[in-house]
Parts: C-alpha cells; sequence; structure tokens
C-alpha cells in the first residue's frame, strides 16, 4: 500500500498550523487562564484589591485551593500581592495590567452567556 513521503506530511502539518495560528493563541490563552478556580478568582478581583480571607468568602474556596490558584495566578502575572506586616499579618491580592487586561474579556463572555446559556 502506497504512502505519502515524509515531507508531504511536514507540508500538512504546517498548512494546519497556518490555518489554526489564530484560533492558538485563543487555545494558548484558555490554558493559561482557563481553570475554573483562576477565573472565578480573577472576576472576583475585577471589583479591586482584597484580602485572602475576603477572597476565601466571596468565592467559597478552601484555604487550600484559593492559595493554589493565588500562587499560579502571581507565577503568570495575573495578579499582584502584597503583604502588610503589621498585627494582624495581612495578605492583599490585586489584578496586575495584564490580569485587568481580561475585565473586557469578562464583560464578552458574561454578555454572550447572558444570550446563549
Amino acid at each position: 500500500m502506497p504512502t505519502q513521503p515524509p515531507e508531504a506530511d511536514t507540508d500538512d502539518d504546517t498548512e494546519v498550523e497556518r490555518r489554526n495560528a489564530d484560533v492558538c493563541n485563543v487555545v494558548g490563552a484558555v490554558e493559561q487562564m482557563g481553570a475554573k478556580w483562576k477565573l472565578i478568582v480573577l472576576n472576583d478581583l475585577r471589583d479591586g484589591e482584597k484580602r485572602f480571607n475576603e477572597l476565601k468568602r466571596s468565592t467559597g474556596a478552601s484555604s487550600y485551593t484559593l492559595s493554589r490558584v493565588l500562587d499560579d495566578l502571581e507565577a503568570e502575572g495575573f495578579v499582584d500581592n502584597h503583604k502588610e506586616f503589621e498585627s494582624p499579618v495581612a495578605s492583599y491580592y490585586a489584578l496586575t495590567e495584564k490580569g485587568d487586561a481580561l475585565c473586557p474579556v469578562f464583560e464578552s463572555l458574561d454578555a454572550w452567556a447572558e444570550d446563549w446559556l
């Protein structure tokens, strides 16, 4: 049974990548911030800076989950964390410029969901 030469497969792969270049950006963005809890926390921080316990109450996340999600979001550049060492010690979280740039995306998704879900 005849098969295509290896270079034909490479040409096909290149064509697929070219046709899906725009989709790849969307997929990459969703992979970076697309986990359920990440979206919940990012959306919650749209209202402004919050302390850890405020986020815990408003999102309903466990301490472990929220801590893990905030660490990930900080490492990915979506969230900034600053601590106050006065008594009581407090950690404050806010969106970075990168995180804040997602606000119009949340608004668009919200409008879409109201129409379609």
